[in-house]
């Protein structure tokens, strides 16, 4: 690779500070601070994948014919105001803010942003059909609904950790709009250059983006209009065409349809524009799992206990059942009843375990939840203490002085 005069300067001072290839991104940090000829590390390092020799290591071979002569640093910049960056400010930082963004949505690592396997999941669902579109690498949206609790972030993150894919997760809120999504003017350094969205760093690197509860979005969500369509988009702040990479596709989860919550139970949920819903081309209906499966996670979580297993499915089948029926308005989830199994390892106590886990219901509905369970496990006593049987409890092992 014959490399530009920057570039060469860059490996020149990489070798007069000692380093040999391959290098640690430290390496490169400190010797864009030492120079200041890149304000981040250069995107031609950092997102060429014939250079990755590992999680942080980049392969440079030219450290090995590069003279080891000290590079002046860059002259400062001279003080004056513009009202936009010119053209080769933004491609510099443009490609390094890249690298920023994703550390800044990981704490770490670009590599990162392939999500972290999680031992403890159990495929099942449409997890299959979600994996065979990202492996595919075509770009297919995908609407993902369901109540709370039930596994549809997961399930996209657990697909591309699989596929070692990366996914650009954007929790969607009233307050998201196109400056959050697609990107916009930072002040980095001192200077105002342009930043790259999620989207756009997705859509550049062929990745999967992943909009959480887009339901919560507003209007605002209409400049993904032609990203969902897959040709590309215009970022009209500095007049670039950017054409989505091969394997870049979208999945967007909601607790609704888009057409509103109209029991309450999803606050700040909207309806949403017509247009957009039509943008994707299926919907995957994502209902709690069944009660073998449901089984098999709590084991994963856990849980050894195939007695309190066996209660607390039986226990979250009746209350669901009795929710789509009308007879309650409140329903446990997948993910509260993870949450049962975790504080039963911490405090060894069913009946408290479970108490704690439903005291973010009204009372009524938790007695209610509480003394259900108590006719499913006859074996348990599911009286909750009183807050003054608790403090007298106390206050009998304490020390009379």
């Amino acid at each position: 690779m014959t490399l530009k005069n920057r570039q060469q300067q860059f490996i020149d001072a990489l070798a007069a500070a000692g380093a040999t290839s391959p290098v640690t991104r430290q390496d490169l940090v400190a010797a864009c601070e030492s120079t200041g000829i890149y304000s981040c590390p250069p995107s031609w390092i950092t997102q060429d994948s014939t250079r990755k020799a590992g999680r942080g290591l980049y392969d440079l071979p030219e450290l090995d014919t590069a003279s080891p002569k000290e590079v002046a640093p860059a002259p400062a910049p001279a003080q004056a105001c513009s009202k936009a960056p010119v053209q080769g400010a933004v491609e510099q930082v443009s490609s390094g803010a890249v690298a920023n963004m994703a550390m800044g949505m990981t704490g770490g690592e670009r590599a990162t942003l392939i999500p972290p396997t999680f031992n403890g999941y159990v495929a099942w669902g449409h997890f299959s059909d979600v994996e065979k579109i990202v492996r595919s690498r075509q770009f297919y949206p995908i609407y993902v609904t369901g109540l709370s609790g039930n596994g549809k972030t997961l399930m996209v993150e657990q697909v591309c950790a699989k596929l070692k894919r990366e996914c650009f997760r954007v929790n969607v809120t009233r307050q998201t709009d196109e400056d959050d999504l697609l990107g916009g003017f930072r002040l980095v350094n001192g200077q105002t250059v342009w930043v790259d969205g999620p989207v756009v760093t997705a859509m550049k690197s062929g990745g999967v983006l992943l909009l959480d509860e887009i339901d919560l979005g507003s209007a605002n969500l209409m400049c993904l209009q032609p990203v969902l369509e897959g040709r590309g988009v215009f970022l009209k702040k500095i007049s670039q065409w950017v054409t989505p990479a091969p394997g870049f596709t979208v999945f967007a989860t909601a607790n609704t349809k888009g057409k509103g919550s109209d029991d309450g139970r999803f606050v700040g949920t909207g309806i949403m524009n017509e247009a957009m819903l039509d943008r994707f081309p299926v919907t995957m209906e994502q209902p709690y799992p069944t009660r073998g499966t449901e089984k098999k996670i709590l084991s994963k979580a856990g849980l050894t206990d195939a007695d309190f297993t066996d209660h607390l499915t039986k226990w979250a089948e009746i209350i669901r059942k009795s929710f789509y029926e009308g007879a309650v308005d409140e329903i446990v989830s997948t993910r509260r009843l993870v949450d049962i199994v975790k504080a039963y390892s911490i405090f060894t106590d069913k009946s408290k375990a479970i108490a704690m886990c439903l005291a973010r219901f009204d009372d009524d509905t938790k007695e209610a939840f509480m003394s259900l369970y108590g006719k499913v496990d006859a074996d348990t006593d599911m009286e909750a203490p009183t807050e003054a049987a608790a403090t007298e409890a106390d206050g009998e092992n304490k020390c009379p002085f």
